[in-house]
Order: structure tokens, then C-alpha cells, then sequence
């Protein structure tokens, strides 16, 4: 009978490690790998469990494979500390994993708390995860921004819900667009995307009306209009990011090349 490992990386989540750690109980076994916090999420970690390890931040996708290294089971649920598995979920995974799971891996719905109310429209819903995993056959696998877990075998889906506290309020979510906007023209740029005038006035309007109208954000009243708006933004600014990179890679190379042209005097 199989048995399980949650796995969590933190870095300053003592406003939320406590309900998530609560929340996945019932596992076998949890696991916190903690990125030198300053505030108490350690010490809050440890009233849930002894295996907390403290190491360097080695970037989201070596720190996640790291903590599945470290379980003592091979069928990991990873688990962000601003999540939590509700009762429904938890009841699933405990009946899926009571003999050997048939899938390799298996997607999980999650639904995100903010502006007061859960979203189930916009691009945000439903926002499937693959988060239960075998770690023989399955790790983490990615860039900078939305790693993912690569699964070599079939795929299941559970239909319990992973809520979601992503945001405090709109600042806090401003913030986060601001860091993984970087991230994400950072990965564009590597991949060969190119950024311009045209990409910065035609995708983030049909960002919108795909988040406010085709994915019903319009349903949610001002929070899916906010959101919608607010997803356009980020694509937006994503692409004015890869702009700002090219351009000053190209001014870079200019100037190297007067540089090495100039005749000595």
C-alpha cells in the first residue's frame, strides 16, 4: 500500500504556513524545506513536523525536486504554503493512493480566494495543477517562471479542490506581476520571442476580452473585471520587459562595437 509525502518550500510564509500544514495532516508525512526565513515560519513548521531542512534558494524547480528527494515515500502531493487541500480533496488522494494508483501523476483543480469571493472564471478557473506524483516517474521540470512537473506515464485528474490564497489585495497582486513579468520576458528572450510595438498594443486586449468575456470574468461582477484587467496587464507588461531586454542588448552591442572600431589615436 502506497504511502505519502507532502512536500512545501518556503521563504517567509508564516502568515500562511500554519492553515496549509493543517490542512494535509493527515498525510503520512510532510516535509518543509525552508530558504533561511527571517520570520517564524520555521518554528511554525516544526509544530507540524520534524523534517524541516533549511538550505540556500536554488530557484523554485531545484528546491521542489530537492524536497521530493528528501521524502521517505515515493507518492509526493506538493503543496505551495499559500494552499491548502480541502476535506474533499484530502478524501480522494487517501482512497486513490489505498492501493497503487494506475496514473503516474494526476492534475488537480485549484480555485483562488480574492477580491472576497472564490474565482471560478477568468483565465484563473478551473486552474489544474499536476501536484500528486510518483517520484520515480515524474519531477520538476522548468525556467524561471511556471514550472511544472513532467510525467513519464499516463495522467490522471482528481476532481477535490487545491484552494488557492495567491493575493492579500490588489498591491500585494501588483507586486507579484511586477516579479514574474521579469521572470517571464527573461524566458521569452531565451526561448527566441521576439517583443515589439505591435505584440504590446495587440495581446493584452485580447487578454481581456478572453479573461472578461470568453472565460466569463463578466460573471464575477467588478472582482472579474479587476482580474481581467489586471491579466492583460501582466501581458502587457511582459512584452514591454522583452522590449526593454532587447533594446538594451542591441544598445549594448552597438557600443561594444564602436568601441572595438575605433581607431587608436
Amino acid at each position: 500500500m502506497p504511502r505519502l509525502s507532502v512536500t512545501v518550500i518556503t521563504k517567509n510564509e508564516a502568515a500562511d504556513i500554519d492553515a496549509a500544514l493543517t490542512s494535509v495532516a493527515w498525510a503520512d508525512e510532510i516535509v518543509v524545506v525552508d530558504s533561511h526565513s527571517t520570520d517564524d515560519t520555521v518554528a511554525i513548521a516544526r509544530r507540524h513536523t520534524d523534517r524541516v531542512v533549511v538550505r540556500d534558494w536554488a530557484g523554485y524547480i531545484d528546491q521542489k525536486n530537492h524536497a521530493a528527494s528528501l521524502a521517505s515515500h515515493d507518492w509526493i502531493l506538493s503543496l505551495d504554503a499559500d494552499e491548502r487541500v480541502t476535506p474533499e480533496l484530502a478524501a480522494e488522494i487517501t482512497q486513490l493512493i489505498s492501493s497503487e494508483p494506475l496514473a503516474a501523476g494526476y492534475r488537480i483543480p485549484r480555485v483562488t480566494w480574492h477580491l472576497g469571493r472564490w474565482i471560478r472564471t477568468t483565465d484563473w478557473y478551473p486552474d489544474h495543477q499536476l501536484r500528486l506524483y510518483d517520484r520515480r516517474r515524474a519531477r520538476w521540470t522548468g525556467a524561471y517562471v511556471h514550472e511544472a512537473v513532467t510525467v513519464d506515464g499516463a495522467i490522471g485528474h482528481l476532481r477535490g479542490q487545491l484552494q488557492h490564497y495567491a493575493f492579500h489585495d490588489i498591491a500585494d497582486h501588483l507586486e507579484t506581476i511586477d516579479r514574474y513579468s521579469t521572470f517571464a520576458a527573461r524566458q521569452m528572450r531565451e526561448a527566441g520571442r521576439r517583443g515589439g510595438l505591435l505584440q504590446m498594443i495587440g495581446h493584452p486586449p485580447l487578454a481581456f476580452l478572453r479573461n472578461y468575456l470568453a472565460h466569463g470574468g463578466i460573471r464575477d461582477g467588478a472582482p472579474g473585471f479587476i482580474i481581467s484587467a489586471l491579466n492583460a496587464y501582466y501581458v502587457f507588461l511582459k512584452f514591454a520587459k522583452l522590449w526593454e531586454l532587447q533594446s538594451t542588448l542591441v544598445n549594448h552591442e552597438d557600443t561594444k562595437s564602436t568601441k572595438d572600431t575605433k581607431q587608436p589615436t
